[in-house]
């Protein structure tokens, strides 16, 4: 295996940019908050519908790294050349696609959520930017995951620390009007995104093109290579579909929100969740590091270091991720003001820290495990579940308990709670039993 292939040396720049990258989304956030409540808000909600979009390319970048992983495990190094640009391939165009659709209904996707007045008209605004620009993250999502499989897991942190300052620097500029620019509010943050996303493409192509891979791949296309566009929709969609779904009920919790409680229910919400991201961001890290590392070991033939490195995986994750939700509970109010002052905002945002330590408890199975199972290939049962339990006990469950029940916006936590945990016992059981091992697609002859 090669030296960078270990959990550590996989984990901490992954983690790293993945900090980064969610201060991306945080400083918008921020920064907008400075200029206007209604604005940060605003840019949430279309924040959603990129993150759906975002979602959809991941149907194609999560089997990249699972298929280039197994394939680097046995010793297939053409067919990991094939895989990737098959990828780019597939992502370019979803990506445009896509970018078509939103630059076309960018108003009403927002509508349908419920937004009105301000918030549609500025997130409409950020969405149609962003939106019609949001093929530039299917191209970045392919070619960090070929870098990431390759252990080249530094590369992509570098070049998301650089779209991190940029953005940070481009943010303040456009938004307060610094240096005799004009104050471009949410258009200069969805300016500012699509800028430091086309640096980074620019940089992780010319790096990917001159020290793993030759632009020579894409002659590996012809003649098409039917068989492994079919493996990588096979492992792709169903891998994608749990994380799609999750952001779809997500959505309609959002729609929930918008048309049975209040603007302050919504933003507090807004807030809250940027600040829960970093509770688990050393879970996700954790887990997409032994995504790869378990992929290795499948194409290697080696179950029993497959299931060493996703069960020690589960251990560090809970360990850090539990300590971090009980640290939050004795800063949870001033964790709320670094966004508002608003009382009423900062605690509502406050009743919902320890509710949350179930849902992060939850929350870790579900991305460690599932990230071990994908990464052997296991990727339906996850969907399967997924289906069940967003949409009966975190969707519907949320409306109960908050409208009818009148619990209001703690009542959706508590939904979101049971969901994340009974799919997290789920998943464990299905680790233990063992069918993920007859998963692999490729493995030594």
């Amino acid at each position: 295996m090669d030296k960078r292939m270990n959990l550590l040396s996989l984990t901490w720049p992954i983690f790293i940019e993945n900090v980064l990258f969610m201060l991306l989304g945080f400083i918008d956030i921020l920064v907008l908050s400075r200029y206007n409540d209604i604005a940060a808000s605003a840019v949430s909600a279309a924040n959603q519908v990129v993150s759906i979009c975002n979602l959809v390319f991941s149907i194609i970048s999560g089997a990249t790294a699972i298929l280039i992983s197994q394939s680097l495990g046995a010793d297939k190094q053409e067919t990991a050349s094939m895989i990737a640009a098959l990828s780019m391939l597939f992502s370019t165009i979803i990506g445009l696609v896509i970018s078509g659709l939103i630059a076309l209904f960018h108003h009403p996707l927002l509508a349908f959520l419920g937004a009105q007045g301000q918030i549609l008209e500025n997130g409409s605004e950020y969405l149609l930017i962003v939106g019609g620009f949001i093929f530039t993250q299917a191209i970045l999502n392919s070619v960090t995951a070929i870098l990431r499989s390759h252990g080249y897991t530094k590369t992509s942190m570098y070049v998301t620390a650089i779209m991190n300052i940029l953005n940070a620097v481009l943010d303040t500029v456009f938004v307060l009007g610094l240096f005799g620019f004009p104050s471009l509010g949410v258009r200069g943050v969805a300016i500012a995104t699509t800028l430091a996303r086309i640096a980074g493409i620019c940089i992780l192509c010319w790096i990917l093109f001159h020290s793993v891979e030759d632009l020579s791949i894409f002659r590996l296309l012809k003649p098409f290579p039917h068989e492994e566009s079919r493996k990588l929709l096979l492992v792709g969609i169903p891998s994608a579909f749990e994380t799609i779904n999750y952001n779809i009920a997500q959505l309609v919790v959002t729609s929930i929100i918008f048309h049975f409680l209040t603007d302050n229910d919504f933003i507090a919400k807004t807030y809250f969740s940027n600040i829960v991201i970093f509770f688990y961001v050393f879970s996700n890290s954790i887990a997409q590091a032994a995504q790869i590392l378990v992929g290795y070991h499948i194409g290697n033939r080696d179950t029993d270091s497959a299931n060493r490195v996703c069960m020690h995986s589960l251990k560090v994750s809970l360990v850090i991720a539990m300590s971090i939700s009980i640290a939050a509970l004795f800063v949870r109010e001033p964790l709320m003001r670094i966004f508002t002052q608003d009382p009423v905002i900062v605690s509502l945002g406050a009743s919902l820290f320890f509710i949350d330590l179930f849902v992060e408890l939850g929350r870790t199975f579900n991305i460690v495990v599932i990230n071990g199972l994908r990464g052997a290939g296991d990727t339906i049962f996850p969907s399967v579940v997924a289906i069940f339990s967003m949409w009966i006990v975190s969707t519907l469950g949320a409306y109960l308990l908050a409208v009818p029940l009148g619990l209001g916006l703690p009542g959706i936590w508590i939904a979101f709670a049971a969901d994340e945990c009974l799919r997290g016992v789920l998943m464990q059981l299905r680790w233990n039993s063992g069918k993920w091992k007859t998963k692999g697609l490729y493995s030594k002859a």
